[in-house]
This record gives structure tokens, C-alpha cells and sequence, in this order.
């Protein structure tokens, strides 16, 4: 019997797809937009954004330390990349289920591109910071002090550390048929050693581990009493070098050197009960530690034998082992932010703006009563959205609260308030989607302490993540029900909405509000599909909408009438949102992608994609908003929590609103102009894939989101109305 190729991902999505309609449609078209050369590779995009972060640690117009912080954020994101991206294609490789991607790629030559690159990027970031920002913080007087620039006293004091915090809480491990190899959790610091000579007992394995507590810091900084001068930091590597032999009496170390293994971080929990949902999650919590490894990064001068070794121990092929010309765990260093008074080595402190009407004090109600509120951040503050939750708590009026939490932050203000209000007697309900990536254990912890205020908790549908973000009071005003909505783009995280570009609806329309209830008793109870009317919700409707709206620009350009798309997001994957584009695109459609990190779909291509431009802009903060416009849809403007991404729009409840208020639809793409014309920390996707800087050195206009601070934060503009 012959043997059926496997279906391409391509395929597996319109066979699911609740557009398998509008997917069969698309396939009509007379260009094959199957064509593999119209797609480029999700996890070979991620790398290209990852690079565009690394550039910005070689900008000299960026301070000092920020530029540190974005060679450490590119550390962050490929440690992720490897958790999760990396992890997956070794597993299909692992189970023999290889399938090929829209752009025909298997993960093993995927995984090939993939080592090969990021060889290249580390060998950068490390050049970047051996011989450009170490030797820039040391004109500064930050120093980072290497074991032959230790003084006397130096030596002392961290032989004395030593003695004091490394040695009652380290546990070396000697080699040996006794003591195996040990399980050694993801990402942290060890140490592989030589010996020679022949311990108390007899042994002479002539190996050793030596794990770093991760309870100590990684960044020690040298008191002031003996350096007076400057800002001096010793890695804990180096102190433990330095009196390694200090564990093995009566031993010599040969070789001693650093490494770190980067293991599989991505939780899989099977289909069961809801109610134990938080118990099945504790337990993968703990296996995310010990998953399978998929990096193995190493000391540069860690000799063969010893690294064919370890590769062999965490079943890993040379092609996965990476050494590295400096510290193995260079994330850490992200401490010596908080270690350091330099704010003249950071960017400019502002204060996001506030609209009058949602100032301190204020009634918030009162305020969204008069009209629908909008805010953008960073640039202008998140606390309204926390002072209406605390309001709301105290209002003998308010008689319920919903609420969806994804991700928040530790000691969430929000999560008191909400807890206050179910102690007050309010009816509150929190949908807590447990499965927040590296999230996880912490909404846990928000979920107890909700449910022991009195709070109800669901976590959501089992099989869609929970990504909406929502939030729905019920008051009681002049003896008829009021309902107000607070609707976002990011999550319910204090600290990221200084980081986090994202915008915030505050609304009391009846219709927008009737359908953000319809969501939340669609999540929290059971029933039908329901249709709301101004929302689009996924997994039922929104990719379907999004497809007729694409539909819709296509046939006015096809009438000669003015046509244009403009979308912000963070991702754009969706092979039936990228076909839909490119039959767009070739029907005259202008069409305006701004899109931060993937992009699968491929622009400039000749009578295919001519009239679509992709942009990435990368600055100072994190682009996560997402904003669609069509000229000539019912509703021009709409904000969202959804990237156009085969999850998003498939596998998670999520929710697009319009906005409803001309004045504020306006403002929204003021903004987005502002982003496509500004060319500073900007860059255009081309044909071949490849991202090209849109500015040059001569550009003096300024970037975005320095333009939206001068027109938004409160330190420029403090009665911004």
C-alpha cells in the first residue's frame, strides 16, 4: 500500500479552520499561493527580531547601560527561543513526525539554519561586549574586575566570601559509579572539573561538578572600603575559580570551567478535569526544570574531552554546544541595573500622562460616563485601570466585577483590590489562564488568594488559553443596571505597562459591554456559540471576520475605489490571513503592516505582494499593541488582544472591539501614521527576507515612540485632555 505524504501545516490549518470556506476560496485564486517561496520560516523570523534587538546594543544613541540591557534582553529571548521553539522541532524530529511548514522547510534543516545562526549572533554579542561596552563602562568607572586585577585586599575579601557564602551552601559532586551525573536544573550555573590525585575513600574518577547556589548572586560588588573609587563588580564565576580547589582537600584541579544547559521549558498537560487543572500544573511546574536539554554553552577555553562529555551526558550533538567568550550565564548581569546609580547612563526618567478626567481622586465612572476614555502605553499611565478595580471595591453601587487575569505582576495591586471587593460583598470573578507561559506558578498564587477572599475562579477552557483582556463592572445607578468595560491590548501587569506598548478602552456603550458579558459567561458557564455584535471573538469568528474585511478592501480596489489595511501587531503567521493579504495586495490594495517580530508573509514579491510594506520597530520599548484599520469597513479602527497567528485566531479565546468614538479612531491613526513616517528604530522587511534600516546616520527626525512621548507623557504634556 503506498504511503500518503504527510499534510503540510498549511493544510492542517485550513482543515481546521473555521474559514475552511473562505481558505477553500483563497485557494481558487490563479496564483499558487502554496508556493513555499512565498513564506518565510517562523522560527528563522524570531532569530531576524532577535538580531534587530542585539543591533541595539551597538547603538551609540542609545545610554550606556540601556544598550547593556538589550544584549541582555537577546540573551533572554534566545534562552526562550531554545525553551520552547527549538524544543519543538527536537521533538518532532525525536517521535519521527517531521512536516513541513508553509514555507517547506523540515525541522531538521530548520534546526541546521538555526544552530548556524545563532553561532554567528553569540560570537557578536559577546565581540559587543568584550570590546565595546565593558571597556565603555570602565571610562565610566563601572569595573568588572578579572582574577588577575584583584588586589591583595581584593583576594582577601573574596577569599573570605568565599569561605562565608559559597562554601555552606554548595554540594560538589565527585564522579564516580556512586554519584552519577546529576540532574542539573535548566539554566543554571555549573562548573566542570579534572582532578588528579585520590580522595579520603580512594576515589580518582578524576571528574567533578560543581553546581553554583542559585541563591547567591551572580554580580558581587567589592565594598567601597576596598575600592573607594567607582562602581567594582567580581563575578561569582570568578570567586569560585579562584578557590575551587578549596572543596577537593588534598586533590589538584586540572581544568576547571563553566556551563550551562538550556532545557525544554514547554508544559504539556493532558485533557483532564478542570478542577484539576491546578494540581496537574504544579506537577509539570517541577519537570519544566529537568526537561530535555536543547543548548549546552561552555567557557571557550573548555577542552575537547570535557565538552564531548557533557554533550554526551545531556544527549546533545556538537552542533548544539556553543562557546561562549565570557560569562555562560550573561543574563544575570541584568542586576548590575539596580547595583548602580547611573541615571545618566539610562534613558531620561518621564511620567506617563493621565487624562484630567481619570486623574487621582477622581470618579472614574463618572469620567467613562461623560464619554469612552482612551489611553496608549507607556506613554500615558495604567494606574486608572488599577484606581477604577480599587474604586470599584469601595462602591456601595457597584454590585459585580469580572475580570480575565493572563499575566500580572508580583504583589499585583490588582489582585488586592479584587480580593478587597469580594471581601465588600461584591460578586467577583477572575478567569486566571494558568497556562501564562513562566507565568504559571505565580497566577497559582493569585488564585488562592482570590478564592480565599471569597473570589470565584475558573481557569478558563480546557484546550483554549484564556488571552482576552477584559474587565466588566456592574453598577446599580437610579435602581437600573450599568454595566462599564475596561478592554485592552496587553495584560493586567503594572510593570510591563512601562515597558509595553498597549492601548486601554475604557467604555460604558450598552452594546460593547452587553458583549463583553456575552464573552464572560461564554468562558465562565456552558452553552452555544454566541454572536456577539460589535465584539469578534476567537476561536469562533475572528479569523472568518478578518478574512471578509481583507475580502472586502480587495473588491472596492477591484471597483477603482480607495482601498488601504493598515495592522500593528506582534506576529503575523496565519497562512489564510497571508493569502488573504497577498490576493489583496494584488487587487491594488495599500496595504501597511507594522509588525514587531514574526512575519511569515514576505512583501515586494512581483504581482504578489507589490502593494504590501512590513515594518519592525524596536526601541525602548516593547511594541505590543495591536490595531487593525479598514478604510472601508463598518467600523474602521479596531483594537485587540490577537496577533494573526495560527494559535491566536484557532487555539485561544480572544477578543477584537472597535472603536466606537470618531475622535478616538482618529487619534489611534494619528498614531499609526506616526509609526509607518517615522524611519528612526524602524526597519523594512524586502523580498528576500531580509530586514534593512530605514534610517540613515543623517535622519534627524525622531523615532516613534520618542514622538509619542513628547506628545502623550505627562512630563511634556501634564493636562493632556
Amino acid at each position: 500500500m503506498s504511503q500518503q505524504s504527510p499534510k503540510s501545516s498549511l493544510e492542517v490549518v485550513i482543515d481546521n479552520s473555521d474559514t475552511a470556506e473562505a481558505a477553500a476560496e483563497v485557494l481558487d485564486r490563479e496564483i499558487d499561493f502554496t508556493d513555499s517561496g512565498f513564506y518565510e520560516n517562523r522560527e528563522l523570523s524570531l532569530l531576524k527580531f532577535n538580531s534587530r534587538v542585539l543591533k541595539q546594543a551597538k547603538n551609540h544613541h542609545h545610554p550606556l547601560l540601556e544598550r547593556l540591557i538589550f544584549l541582555l534582553i537577546f540573551s533572554s529571548n534566545l534562552d526562550e527561543f531554545y525553551e520552547i521553539r527549538v524544543s519543538g522541532l527536537k521533538k518532532q524530529l525525536d517521535f519521527g513526525r517531521q512536516r513541513p511548514g508553509p514555507d517547506g522547510k523540515y525541522p531538521e534543516l530548520i534546526l541546521k539554519e538555526i544552530h548556524k545562526i545563532v553561532r554567528g549572533e553569540l560570537d557578536e554579542q559577546y565581540r559587543i561586549l568584550n570590546e565595546d561596552l565593558l571597556p565603555s563602562l570602565k571610562q565610566e568607572n563601572i569595573h568588572f574586575l578579572h582574577r588577575n586585577e584583584w588586589s591583595a585586599e581584593v583576594i582577601e575579601w573574596t577569599k573570605q566570601y568565599f569561605f562565608d557564602e559559597v562554601i555552606p551552601v554548595v554540594s560538589p559532586l565527585g564522579l564516580d559509579p556512586a554519584h552519577p551525573f546529576p540532574r542539573l536544573v535548566n539554566k543554571s550555573l555549573n562548573f566542570i572539573l579534572s582532578l588528579d590525585g585520590k580522595d579520603a575513600f580512594g576515589r580518582d574518577s578524576g571528574l567533578a561538578i560543581v553546581p553554583a547556589p542559585r541563591s547567591l548572586p551572580r554580580l558581587i560588588k567589592v565594598p567601597v572600603e576596598i575600592m573607594p573609587e567607582g562602581d567594582n563588580f567580581v563575578f561569582l564565576s570568578s570567586v569560585i575559580h579562584a578557590y575551587v580547589e578549596e572543596f577537593f582537600t588534598g586533590m589538584t584541579v586540572t581544568e576547571c570551567h563553566q556551563f550551562r544547559v538550556t532545557r525544554n521549558s514547554d508544559l504539556e498537560m493532558s485533557n483532564v478535569e478542570v478542577e484539576d487543572v491546578a494540581s496537574a500544573l504544579r506537577g509539570e511546574l517541577h519537570s519544566r526544570r529537568f526537561g530535555a536539554a536543547t543548548k549546552l554553552e561552555v567557557g571557550k577555553e573548555c577542552p575537547e574531552e570535557l565538552t564531548n562529555f557533557l554533550l554526551q551526558r545531556f544527549n546533545l550533538s556538537s552542533e548544539e554546544l556553543f562557546t561562549l567568550d565570557g560569562p555562560v550565564n550573561l543574563q544575570r548581569l541584568m542586576a548590575l541595573i539596580d547595583m548602580v546609580e547611573r541615571p545618566d547612563l539610562r534613558f531620561p526618567k518621564f511620567s506617563p500622562g493621565t487624562p484630567a478626567l481619570l486623574d487621582e481622586n477622581n470618579d472614574i465612572f463618572a469620567a467613562v460616563d461623560k464619554d469612552d476614555q482612551l489611553l496608549l502605553h507607556p506613554f500615558e499611565s495604567f494606574i486608572p485601570i488599577i484606581d477604577w478595580v480599587r474604586q470599584a471595591a469601595k462602591d456601595p453601587t457597584v454590585l459585580s466585577i469580572k475580570q480575565t487575569l493572563y499575566r500580572t505582576n508580583e504583589s499585583s495591586e490588582l489582585v488586592e483590590a479584587l480580593a478587597d471587593a469580594a471581601r465588600n460583598g461584591k460578586e467577583v470573578t477572575v478567569v486566571i489562564e494558568l497556562r501564562a507561559r513562566f507565568d504559571e506558578e505565580e497566577n497559582i498564587k493569585f488564585a488562592s488568594i482570590l478564592q480565599e477572599a471569597g473570589a470565584v475562579v475558573v481557569y478558563g477552557v480546557m484546550g483554549f488559553k484564556t488571552h482576552a483582556k477584559m474587565l466588566l463592572f456592574v453598577r446599580r445607578v437610579d435602581n437600573t443596571l450599568r454595566r462599564y468595560a475596561h478592554l485592552g491590548t496587553g495584560n493586567y501587569h503594572r510593570k510591563n505597562s512601562l515597558l509595553y506598548t498597549d492601548y486601554s478602552l475604557l467604555t460604558a456603550d450598552p452594546a460593547l459591554c452587553a458583549d463583553v458579558h456575552k464573552v464572560f459567561q461564554q468562558i465562565t458557564g456552558m452553552g452555544k456559540k454566541i454572536h456577539p455584535g460589535l465584539i469578534i471573538h476567537a476561536p469562533f469568528h475572528l479569523r472568518k471576520s478578518l478574512v471578509k474585511m481583507i475580502d472586502h478592501e480587495k473588491q472596492m480596489a477591484l471597483e477603482g475605489k480607495p482601498a488601504r489595511i493598515i495592522a500593528k501587531l506582534n506576529a503575523l503567521t496565519d497562512p489564510v490571513i497571508i493569502k488573504t493579504l497577498y490576493a489583496a495586495s494584488g487587487a491594488g490594495v495599500k496595504i501597511d503592516l507594522i509588525v514587531r517580530g514574526v512575519c511569515c508573509l514576505k512583501p515586494g514579491i512581483a504581482n504578489v505582494s507589490e502593494n504590501i510594506r512590513v515594518i519592525s520597530v524596536v526601541g525602548r520599548f516593547l511594541e505590543h499593541s495591536r490595531v487593525y484599520h479598514f478604510l472601508n469597513a463598518t467600523h474602521q479602527v479596531y483594537c485587540s488582544s490577537a496577533d494573526w497567528m495560527e494559535r491566536n485566531l484557532s487555539n485561544r479565546i480572544e477578543i477584537c472591539f472597535p472603536i466606537l468614538r470618531k475622535k478616538l479612531a482618529n487619534r489611534i491613526m494619528e498614531e499609526m501614521e506616526i509609526y509607518l513616517a517615522a524611519k528612526r528604530q524602524s526597519w523594512e522587511l524586502h523580498a528576500d527576507g531580509e530586514y534593512r534600516e530605514r534610517a540613515s546616520d543623517e535622519t534627524r527626525q525622531p523615532d516613534a515612540q520618542s514622538q509619542l512621548l513628547s506628545l502623550l507623557a505627562q512630563s511634556v504634556n501634564p493636562l493632556r485632555n
